[in-house]
């Protein structure tokens, strides 16, 4: 497994737990670590995932809710609903990550963590955003060489 998957699912983890609790970034990654396992190497980026998610979470919320006209945010599973925001937080805030890469890790995640159907929900709603995106702002500043 590589080590942004690892960081990934850990931070798929952080980021439920917050969103059932409703706890700061702090105290959920604290709590993590104290009572899981994980390798060190996956700390920065998963940290850099939860912050960043929280920190724009209106935003990607709002995107989101912007391309998923037939599924309100509490209707979603609580997992589609983290993969989902992690995924647009890469998507708009990482220039590091391609894409198509957080596009498909987040599709990976949800066949993984979420039912049979998360898959191509999180591949719809991700598409039909990364379009929008690309409408707006064209495919060079989403990919961060604009």
């Amino acid at each position: 497994m590589g080590r942004r998957r690892k960081a990934r699912e850990i931070a798929l983890q952080v980021l439920y737990q917050m969103d059932v609790t409703g706890g700061s970034p702090g105290e959920a990654l604290d709590l993590f670590w104290r009572n899981f396992d994980a390798p060190e190497y996956a700390r920065p980026f998963c940290t850099r995932l939860i912050e960043g998610t929280y920190e724009h979470l209106a935003d990607i919320d709002g995107r989101i809710r912007g391309v998923s006209s037939n599924w309100s945010m509490e209707r979603m599973a609580i997992v589609d609903r983290n993969i989902l925001r992690m995924a647009v937080f890469e998507l708009l805030y990482c220039h590091d990550i391609p894409p198509k890469v957080a596009i498909n890790e987040a599709i990976d995640l949800g066949k993984e963590f979420g039912t049979e159907n998360s898959g191509s929900f999180i591949n719809g709603i991700l598409d039909a955003l990364f379009g929008n995106l690309q409408d707006d702002h064209g495919h060079q500043d989403i990919i961060g060489i604009g």
